[in-house]
């Protein structure tokens, strides 16, 4: 299910603090600007959040198309309210971006022009503690990005089986001590449901080593992440959305994906590895067009914040940012 808002003309624009500064505006400006020069064409923000990027993109392109994903209502609304001016060119949608293709097919659009996935939790959800991300501060342990979705961070970890609970702090926060964590889980509902951020990051504490717990940064980070990665879906709706905006894009189109973690960039890339490889045996002496890269890379593998955007912005440390241009259709 989707639900389309249309911002209308003469709204006004909610304005970020530093906090929520969009992540290496500049360089995204920078790579998507050759695909938007074309009159009529349109842009896909697949994670729109607040807005911001895609308020760039509608004040440097005036005669761009928008239309911005979010599977967060809050951010639907705030994002909408941001966009009003740019009146009827510009539309947000409540929707995962694993439905990309359905919303475009709705939207009346074939192809689009460029795309963005700007991936992982917003500043927003951070510093929101009724969404239950933080685990530096006592919050409930929610971590849904839409709050309609059925399933909690606390309903995880009341009901997973000691093996499930294995799996997910390994493959999704490649905690090494997942085992003894997920034992001490089990243990403590058996007394009391484990309902706040402060509740499990004790828990954790109490799991892991005593040397493993001055390494590493804070030691709940890994259980976090894994447990949001695990609520809301997000390496399986990436999967499907990442095929689909390259199937939508024009040929010249381009697309920029910010990852913020491991698992999300290597999802990422290997995504992209498949339409930048020639498919073809190596000593074939004429390589097929079904066999040729579809894809051309405009960065050099995964590119870094730089020190001046750290400083501006110190939630872009960990960026990894991924850009190609489509330069044929994939057989």
């Amino acid at each position: 299910m989707f639900v389309q808002t249309t911002p209308g003309r003469g709204g006004t624009v909610n304005q970020p603090d530093a906090a929520h500064l969009p992540v290496a505006l500049d360089r995204f400006i920078e790579l998507i600007s050759p695909a938007l020069e074309r009159a009529g064409a349109v842009y896909v923000d697949a994670t729109v959040g607040l807005g911001g990027h895609a308020e760039a993109v509608a004040k440097r392109f005036t005669q761009v198309r928008i239309i911005g994903l979010d599977r967060d209502p809050s951010a639907v609304a705030q994002a909408t309210k941001r966009l009003a001016r740019f009146g009827d060119r510009a539309q947000v949608v409540h929707a995962n971006y694993d439905l990309i293709s359905q919303i475009c097919t709705a939207q009346g659009i074939c192809q689009i022009d460029a795309a963005l996935f700007d991936l992982g939790v917003s500043s927003a959800q951070l510093d929101n503690d009724e969404r239950g991300f933080a685990y530096s501060r006592p919050t409930k342990l929610d971590m849904r990005m839409d709050p309609g979705d059925p399933v909690t961070a606390a309903h995880v970890l009341a009901t997973y089986p000691r093996a499930e609970l294995v799996r997910v702090l390994r493959q999704y926060g490649q905690e090494r001590f997942a085992s003894k964590i997920a034992t001490a889980i089990v243990h403590a509902r058996q007394d009391c449901p484990i309902e706040t951020s402060d509740q499990l990051v004790e828990l954790i504490r109490q799991a892991i080593p005593a040397p493993a717990r001055r390494q590493g940064g804070h030691p709940a980070k890994r259980v976090f992440q894994a447990l949001r990665v695990e609520v809301n879906g997000e390496l399986e709706a990436l999967d499907k959305a990442l095929p689909q905006a390259i199937d939508l894009l024009r040929i010249g189109g381009r697309m920029v994906v910010m990852s913020y973690q491991s698992l999300e960039d290597q999802a990422v890339k290997q995504t992209l590895v498949r339409g930048l490889t020639q498919r073809a045996p190596a000593r074939l002496p004429v390589v097929p067009p079904s066999d040729q890269p579809y894809l051309r890379a405009l960065t050099r593998g995964a590119e870094l914040a730089g020190d001046a955007e750290q400083q501006l912005n110190p939630r872009s440390a960990p960026l990894r940012l991924r850009a190609v241009e489509k330069i044929r259709e994939a057989a």
